[in-house]
């Protein structure tokens, strides 16, 4: 992958940091994902690079990812990831930030970079590492990618949450829009969305949370509206607050309130396409 841009030179290597946002199929990345998939993800990311055979190499790679962070031994080699666990891990940066500060010299000689490990200066990597520190945790505030969306123009009380529907124009895409919102600390919070675009449809994991985005296969979902519908209707909506990071509120939700909500969700839906079209 290409290094990023942001550089810190410490000796006979470099830090090379970056932000990145992988969307869940996104029309312009490799590999769509399919509804449901957990391929959408962002972080900030660490790489150790230096000169190899007169080419600038990336010899580590930490993804400090919000759902699936990772690493890499050797990724213009053997590749090796591995995992993180941030039950015991805690905090990506904060992990990654320890093992540069203690472990840098094996993990390099791990992904068969022996020759560099021997020829760092401990001094120099360690006053490098306090500025990649800086930078590296300012970024994750700085470049976090959240996004904001109207609240709808027809809207559904459904005890705990409520749904907003509205036809969104962006010019090169739009369709209906499914805000489903609740209450979290006495502000109005959306915690999913569903555009069931032309274009290309998406639905959002807490837009203001992690905003874990996630596009359609139009191929398997031909109709990104009728799956919503078919999810609200399967019970799988406390499932997905959970996973967006409201599990307090997907517990408080009302099933025999939702379904009656659900179906009158259904008939405006079908008579503001139908208008629209």
């Amino acid at each position: 992958m290409e290094l990023g841009d942001k550089r810190i030179t410490a000796g006979n290597i470099s830090f090379a940091l970056s932000y990145r946002l992988l969307d869940g199929g996104a029309p312009h990345t490799t590999g769509a994902g399919s509804p449901g998939g957990n391929n959408a993800d962002q972080g900030v990311c660490i790489q150790v690079v230096a000169q190899v055979n007169g080419k600038e190499s990336e010899l580590l790679r930490f993804d400090c990812f919000d759902l699936a962070p990772h690493y890499h031994y050797g990724p213009e080699k053997e590749n090796i990831r591995i995992n993180l666990d941030t039950t015991t891990a805690g905090n990506p940066i904060g992990w990654t930030l320890r093992q540069l500060k203690t472990k840098l010299p094996q993990m390099l000689e791990r992904s068969d970079y022996a020759d560099i490990a021997t020829k760092l200066d401990g001094d120099t990597v360690s006053a490098a590492l306090e500025s990649v520190e800086t930078m590296a945790r300012q970024m994750a505030i700085d470049d976090h990618n959240t996004v904001t969306h109207n609240r709808g123009t027809d809207i559904f009380e459904a005890g705990a949450i409520r749904f907003g529907l509205e036809m969104r124009d962006l010019g090169f895409d739009g369709g209906l829009a499914i805000h489903v919102l609740g209450d979290v600390a006495g502000q109005e919070i959306e915690l999913l969305a569903f555009d069931c675009f032309r274009g290309f449809p998406h639905y959002h994991y807490g837009p203001r949370n992690e905003n874990e985005r996630i596009y359609w296969d139009t191929t398997t979902v031909p109709d990104p509206l009728a799956w919503t519908l078919d999810q609200f209707k399967s019970g799988n909506l406390p499932n997905m607050i959970e996973r967006a990071g409201y599990p307090t509120i997907a517990n408080s939700l009302d099933r025999d309130v939702l379904s009656e909500t659900i179906q009158r969700i259904e008939s405006r839906a079908t008579d503001m396409v139908a208008a629209a079209s």
